[in-house]
């Protein structure tokens, strides 16, 4: 799956970095504790988050995320925008709670990826 087809599935709308949008992932991380996130650790993932603060660009970096949806209508601020512009990561949004997100997600063949080690 690309995000682009994640972001057309969830119905959802791109903030910044679509050109980017035909990068495959292979699996999602539902969180919006970022500690929980960094215990996440795999390739080719997706964050699924209702937290829009600058943390989330900074944890996507570290942990070579490039992808983010925002979920429960949330919209990232003109810093977050800008974080992530500099940093290639595309950003986007849904109205679906997470619980939703995840599911359309999984029900469309989005699984586990493999597990990367930092």
């Amino acid at each position: 799956m690309t995000v682009a087809d994640a972001v057309g599935l969830l119905e959802g709308k791109f903030f910044c970095n679509e050109d980017k949008a035909g990068m495959e992932i292979l699996s999602a991380c539902g969180a919006d504790l970022m500690s929980d996130v960094m215990a996440f650790v795999k390739e080719k993932v997706l964050l699924l988050t209702g937290l829009v603060n600058p943390q989330v660009i900074r944890t996507a970096e570290l942990l070579d995320i490039h992808a983010i949806i925002f979920v429960r209508g949330k919209t990232p601020g003109k810093e977050m925008l800008n974080l992530a512009e500099e940093a290639g990561i595309i950003l986007a949004g849904t109205k679906h709670t997470m619980f939703i997100t995840c599911g359309k997600l999984y029900e469309a063949g989005l699984k586990a990826g493999g597990s990367r080690k930092i």
